[in-house]
């Protein structure tokens, strides 16, 4: 089953019948396990991971550090799904360290990122402070390497 997860989380467009071969399953019993992974939730969402860059489209992310103060009987939860519900915010973690939630949001404007922290998130409660950091490039994503300069990836052999 492990095999079959890696394999989606690299290239969600892979068929039954290529998995099929790649693992030495039969096809029927790759699309039984694909939809029990599906039903059960262990496989969210399909996505395509897309270099915005690239498609002239500007988008402004931003990395925000939140300090909170836990509630009683739900810790950090309750406040973050509060966070996470937010159509702004693409990602919630839960840190060890200096803050305890990460936050990455997406907009098209500094302005709006600046405006969803002033308005939105600084003000709830529990939240007791907030760093917001601009991500300026991003070079790798989800593990796929968005613009690979190294053409030639073949080591170099001398004599």
């Amino acid at each position: 089953m492990h095999e079959i997860l890696d394999l989606l989380q690299n290239n969600s467009r892979l068929t039954a019948a290529q998995i099929a071969v790649l693992t030495g399953r039969k096809e029927q019993e790759v699309k039984t396990m694909i939809e029990k992974l599906e039903a059960d939730k262990t496989i969210i969402k399909y996505f395509t991971l897309i270099n915005w860059e690239k498609a002239g489209v500007e988008k402004v992310s931003a990395l925000i550090e939140v300090k909170m103060a836990p509630q009683r009987d739900v810790g950090f939860d309750a406040v973050a799904e509060r966070i996470y519900r937010f159509p702004e915010v693409k990602t919630v973690h839960l840190m060890s360290g200096a803050y305890d939630l990460a936050v990455l949001v997406e907009e098209v404007t500094m302005k709006e990122v600046a405006m969803f922290v002033a308005t939105k998130l600084a003000t709830i409660e529990n939240v007791l402070s907030t760093a917001t950091h601009f991500v300026l490039k991003t070079y790798k994503q989800n593990g796929f390497i968005l613009e690979d300069k190294e053409s030639n990836k073949r080591l170099v052999v001398t004599p």
